[in-house]
């Protein structure tokens, strides 16, 4: 009778260490919780003035906006992301606007060159036309600004995408992917201004004439990215393929 009580005595305080060890743990655990939301609030903080005392020059000097940007990423911060439309951008830098202006434009001259290119426009050319409808005025923007600002317009469902062809990055606001023989035509083309005709694809891929032939036409008539020359001087008929083209406006 003796070790029995001796047995639930030490039962009994196995079972308060346990319960001591529980709420010990539970207090390290908040107080650790505390101490990161204190943390991340002094970070916030801390952020937000870096960006309200530089907010002109992370507008106006895209090399200094992507050195914030990639600071961000450091750190593990999406600008985009937050619980507000515009995420930290909107959020914390007020610049969200900013960057919904940029997207913006980029929709009118997609849309507005879309006729001639098949809603597909090499990254530079857009670079170049958003800039110029933007004005000198308004500071320089990167192909990192139009990325990003890209990444805003996915939630429209308009097929709005960066794509690297043939080593170019090129940029689809059509809701349609691009096969293989197409991204082949593409990559040609971007290397001969434009201009394909059957026998470079038979030449360079292998391809077999009907191959050439039905991939091109293709193009010119279920997909709009080329048009038709019937009167090429060197082989009678050749096709221009839009986006690969320059075109000053």
């Amino acid at each position: 009778m003796h070790r029995r009580g001796a047995g639930l005595a030490a039962f009994d305080r196995q079972e308060q260490s346990k319960r001591s060890y529980a709420q010990l743990s539970s207090t390290i655990s908040q107080s650790q919780v505390d101490h990161l939301h204190s943390q991340l609030t002094q970070f916030r903080t801390a952020l937000a003035h870096f960006a309200s005392t530089h907010r002109d020059s992370i507008k106006s000097d895209p090399t200094f906006r992507h050195a914030f940007q990639q600071m961000c990423y450091s750190i593990g911060v999406d600008p985009l992301a937050g619980p507000r439309k515009g995420g930290w951008w909107a959020e914390m830098l007020d610049i969200g606007d900013w960057q919904y202006e940029l997207g913006v434009q980029i929709v009118d001259v997609c849309v507005s060159t879309r006729h001639r290119n098949g809603g597909l426009i090499e990254m530079s050319e857009l670079v170049r036309m958003v800039s110029k409808l933007r004005g000198a005025n308004s500071g320089e923007i990167t192909e990192d600004d139009i990325v990003r600002s890209i990444k805003t317009l996915q939630p429209l469902g308009a097929g709005y995408q960066v794509t690297e062809i043939g080593g170019k990055k090129m940029v689809r606001s059509v809701v349609k992917e691009l096969d293989d023989d197409q991204a082949t035509i593409l990559a040609i083309a971007q290397e001969t201004n434009g201009r394909v005709v059957e026998s470079m694809l038979v030449q360079r891929k292998g391809w077999t004439r009907d191959r050439a032939g039905a991939a091109l036409e293709n193009m010119l008539l279920r997909d709009s990215l080329c048009w038709l020359d019937e009167q090429d001087q060197e082989c009678g008929r050749a096709y221009w393929v839009l986006s690969a083209m320059r075109w000053e406006i």
